[in-house]
């Protein structure tokens, strides 16, 4: 039962205002009090019922919301799940951005989609983050927690040498652009673009993908999620670039990074009859073929 929802959104065009109205809608017709974000003076109208509040830190209140919806596109998921995770709240995504694999819910089905949710009829999905446990603060009081990937790459155009230890013992050595280490959410973003493998989200599997490899026998490879990684890189210029998610930040040689599974896992929302391999197929076009 749904007693209290949150709504997030990051980008405020005419689009995701509108998304989130219908949603502020929606809600209120059923009597269901919301909580809303603001970073700045917006009015929405609940028919005098009193059931808005706003919030700027979900940690902050009192009596946490049952379900948080994202509003926005994948990079606004993204950031509503970093901001929700060690809550234990779980996250929808209704997609006014352009490709909604993460935020699924489309735009125009919002009032059948908050009926299901109602109704309870979805699934709670767990899924893994990856986290920089060193070096230490790397985002400057940001989460160093990545729900699709985490990449160490070239800052310049020189590419890197990159030491991969799992755990104690010696992977390789990759000459490349710089790796993407994904998640099994990952797996259908930068890791897809360059030939890593699709993994079903709720897998606790660690992608490690090469880009640009500089020779011909390298290939992606699937380690367990318990696996903790350990890289030693270097490099022509000074530094390279770190990045996890949609945060960067630029490392001197000489930091050794170490990656591994959040101890937390993110619980998203996905509605029944909008299964993993349905998004797949339509968002992705996987395995379009006009024979079939």
């Amino acid at each position: 039962m749904i007693e209290k929802v949150a709504i997030y959104s990051k980008d405020y065009n005419a689009k995701t205002k509108a998304g989130v109205s219908r949603l502020i809608s929606e809600f209120c017709k059923r009597g269901i009090k919301i909580l809303l974000y603001q970073k700045r003076e917006e009015h929405f109208d609940c028919s005098g019922k009193g059931l808005i509040e706003t919030f700027s830190d979900l940690s902050m209140v009192s009596v946490l919301p049952d379900l948080v919806l994202s509003v926005g596109g994948d990079g606004t998921f993204l950031e509503t799940g970093l901001k929700v995770k060690d809550l234990g709240i779980p996250v929808a995504g209704v997609n006014t951005g352009r490709l909604g694999f993460l935020a699924n819910i489309p735009e125009n089905e919002i009032s059948d989609s908050i009926d299901m949710l109602c109704n309870g009829e979805y699934v709670i999905i767990e899924r893994s983050l990856l986290e920089f446990s060193k070096p230490e603060g790397l985002f400057e009081g940001n989460p160093s927690s990545a729900l699709n990937e985490i990449t160490v790459q070239k800052a310049d155009l020189s590419m890197i040498t990159i030491h991969v230890y799992v755990g104690d013992i010696y992977l390789n050595t990759y000459w490349s652009d710089g790796l993407i280490i994904s998640t099994a959410t990952g797996s259908t973003a930068y890791n897809l673009s360059v030939g890593g493998p699709i993994l079903s989200p709720d897998d606790e599997s660690i992608i490690i993908s090469p880009m640009a490899p500089h020779n011909l026998t390298i290939r992606p490879i699937v380690l367990t999620g318990k696996s903790t990684l350990r890289m030693i890189i270097e490099g022509r210029s000074k530094e390279f670039l770190a990045t996890c998610d949609f945060r960067s930040k630029r490392v001197p040689y000489g930091e050794e990074v170490h990656i591994s599974k959040d101890r937390v896992k993110l619980k998203t929302v996905m509605l029944n009859g909008m299964d993993f391999y349905n998004t797949l197929r339509n968002k992705l076009m996987w395995g379009v073929d006009t024979r079939n």
